[in-house]
């Protein structure tokens, strides 16, 4: 899961200014897909859904009180799954972007406000999401997003949040409180893991690339150690468990061709610890039969 922070710029993200322009860019999607008749999503918020952009515009304009004119009014937040995690999100765009606001309500904005230190909770937050099925620039063949108008006030429009303030939990000082972006990052993906039940391999998560990407090179080579004995365990597992499929199989086999030697014999059952298969299993009764034969008959010759 990627999680960034649109930087404020006089542009499309421009934050000190109303949110109009933002909110005008984020429908230009909609309008392409309406004309081919694709399916839509609307703006939606932590209860409601298909919200009007007039009403997203006056609400986040409207929630800047104690807020000087250069001061930010609103930050704009990507969330974008990989591959892997929109195909445990759903099989349709539609099923997709129903458990990408599934995500944003029951795990996103609850751990973005729990992140202030603030004592919030996600009723706290004053956001709209709107949900984008394409991405010009990117590699991916399925690339559903979702981006959010967050407010800096709470709903209150008490508090001032930041979420791009270098304090992290300051206890004393005018400055209470912080937000830790990397914890954020860190709760949000093991959240989606639980809500989608996700089985997240070490090469995907935010930690590996983290540590790659800012840790020292000692750190870079000992994770890498790390995956490489991960994913040698991980053969050697399947290999066995591969093994012990075709030994219960085979197992199965002989039990129902010599059901009463393998039930009353120890010699019967360490002989199938030394099957390779049933035609080597077949050429050594052979050769024990053989054998047996050759014996009888030069006891009877010395007989004579």
């Amino acid at each position: 899961m990627h999680i960034d922070f649109a930087s404020p710029s006089n542009g499309t993200y421009n934050n000190a200014s109303s949110s109009r322009q933002l909110a005008n860019y984020l429908e230009h999607e909609d309008l392409e897909r309406m004309e081919k008749g694709i399916y839509t999503e609307g703006f939606f918020n932590l209860t409601d859904d298909n919200i009007y952009k007039s009403k997203v515009i006056k609400d986040i304009d409207t929630n800047i009180g104690q807020l000087q004119k250069i001061d930010a009014k609103f930050y704009a937040i990507h969330v974008s799954p990989s591959e892997n995690e929109l195909l445990a999100m759903g099989n349709s765009e539609q099923e997709q972007a129903q458990a990408m606001k599934h995500y944003i309500r029951e795990v996103f904005i609850p751990e973005y406000a729990k992140n202030f230190n603030k004592e919030l909770s996600a009723s706290d937050i004053k956001f709209y999401g709107k949900i984008h099925f394409d991405r010009s620039r990117s590699k991916n063949k399925l690339n559903m997003h979702c981006h959010l108008i967050v407010s800096r006030k709470d709903q209150a429009n008490k508090k001032k949040l930041s979420p791009l303030t270098n304090h992290k939990d300051t206890k004393n000082g005018v400055i209470k409180g912080g937000f830790d972006r990397v914890n954020l990052f860190q709760q949000a993906e093991q959240g989606f893991d639980k809500l989608f039940d996700y089985n997240r391999q070490q090469s995907e998560s935010f930690n590996y690339h983290n540590t790659m990407k800012n840790s020292s090179i000692p750190k870079q080579i000992e994770l890498q150690e790390q995956k490489i004995y991960g994913e040698k365990k991980k053969e050697t597992f399947q290999s066995d468990e591969k093994y012990n499929k075709i030994f219960c199989n085979l197992a199965s086999k002989q039990d129902n061709k010599y059901p009463y030697n393998l039930q009353n014999s120890n010699d019967s059952l360490l002989s199938i610890f030394s099957l390779g298969d049933g035609n080597n299993y077949n050429a050594t009764l052979a050769e024990e039969l053989q054998a047996q034969k050759h014996k009888k008959k030069k006891k009877k010759e010395i007989r004579r």
